[in-house]
């Protein structure tokens, strides 16, 4: 499984381009696509090419001429739009041309820009865009072309689902997912999930690409974190849980898990780790994680994989943190766990009981409030 951004640079630039696609490729994204949009643009990727450490691919619209001149500069892959490349034998030229030379194409179906007979015909529906890929794949089965993946995405996420379930179920080909044009974080980030896990969760789609209106590196991130949390992909960066905090918490849960995080991220290691407002169910919560933290009664309970192994002063939290996921980075789980402190599991139990007998057990009142809405029964 795959992530793809594209870059905002004008491909003519070939250092501001390459410097974006570096970034990208660093934030977690495996494939990028780069406007081929005039002469300028393919004499770019003749040098960008070369250069990145990461295949690129050619974004074609209107001039075939055009997808022809990015596969002379080299290029890994086209995406083609059938929307906007109308005459056949132009679609059947580049296709053979990809043909010879083992040049992949992307069928890239966009919403927005369907054959005006398609449209007119099928309406704004799931059937229209995968109608639309159909027709394009016949033009490049008349020359014999078979490597070809396939896009058929919407803004709408009802409909990009409904096209791209449709889609899987006529045609054996691998599939691109995007919700196009999703607009900026966090609705965008919120929308493009709501499509693309929907579909990876049932074995649909290859790729995929957040389409926001933001720094594309926003987009290969929610790329890469995505596929982490969906279990489709090895871990390479940071994964912190915090729990939404309640009546037991003693500390600013928000404020401590935003540092965590910004410490945590800038050392980009690969690693979950959990913040939890209390020591009362905190490390059990949490014990999945790799590595926690749980404030009570001004202290802070660092544990590793639910197993307490320092109990700290609360302002140094954050620090212990980071000094211990290194270390298990770097070390492992199980060293971390033979260096634990061997009084820690008890004063943490002494820490958890004492918040016990001062809150009680229903810290939220909550059987006081359920005992209220009886009464009004």
């Amino acid at each position: 499984m795959t992530v793809q951004s594209m870059t905002t640079t004008r491909t003519s630039d070939v250092d501001g381009t390459l410097a974006q696609i570096y970034a990208l490729a660093g934030a977690g994204a495996d494939i990028v696509r780069c406007t081929c949009n005039d002469v300028e643009a393919a004499e770019g990727l003749a040098h960008i090419v070369p250069r990145s450490p990461v295949p690129i691919v050619a974004d074609i619209h209107f001039q075939y001429r055009l997808a022809l001149a990015a596969m002379d500069a080299g290029v890994d892959c086209l995406r083609l739009n059938p929307g906007n490349i109308r005459k056949p034998e132009h679609i059947r030229a580049v296709a053979g041309e990809a043909r010879d030379r083992g040049i992949p194409i992307r069928i890239g179906v966009n919403a927005g820009s369907l054959d005006p007979d398609i449209s007119e015909r099928y309406g704004y529906t799931p059937e229209a865009l995968v109608e639309s890929a159909k027709r394009e794949l016949g033009h490049f089965e008349s020359v014999g072309f078979e490597d070809v993946k396939i896009s058929v995405k919407a803004s709408d996420v009802p409909l990009m689902v409904g096209a791209y379930r449709l889609l899987a179920d006529t045609v054996d080909r691998p599939l691109h997912l995007g919700v196009t044009e999703a607009g900026p974080p966090p609705a965008g980030i919120l929308k493009a999930t709501a499509g693309m896990a929907t579909l990876l969760l049932e074995g649909i789609g290859d790729t995929i690409r957040y389409s926001l209106t933001a720094d594309p590196v926003e987009e290969a991130r929610a790329g890469r974190q995505l596929l982490e949390a969906l279990g489709l992909r090895e871990r390479k960066g940071l994964d912190l849980i915090a729990c939404p905090s309640c009546g037991r918490a003693e500390v600013d849960v928000i404020a401590v898990a935003g540092a965590a995080q910004k410490a945590l991220e800038e050392l980009n290691l690969p690693i979950q780790v959990a913040v939890m407002g209390c020591v009362v169910n905190g490390p059990g919560e949490a014990r999945g994680a790799d590595l926690g933290i749980a404030a009570g009664r001004r202290r802070g309970h660092l544990f590793v994989r639910g197993q307490v192994v320092r109990v700290v002063p609360e302002e140094e939290m954050v620090d212990v943190l980071v000094e211990w996921a290194k270390r298990i980075v770097s070390e492992g789980v199980e060293a971390a766990l033979a260096d634990a402190d061997a009084s820690a599991v008890a004063e943490a139990e002494a820490d958890r009981m004492a918040l016990l007998e001062d809150q009680g057990t229903d810290a939220n009142e909550t059987a006081a409030t359920i005992e209220a809405i009886r009464r009004r029964g």
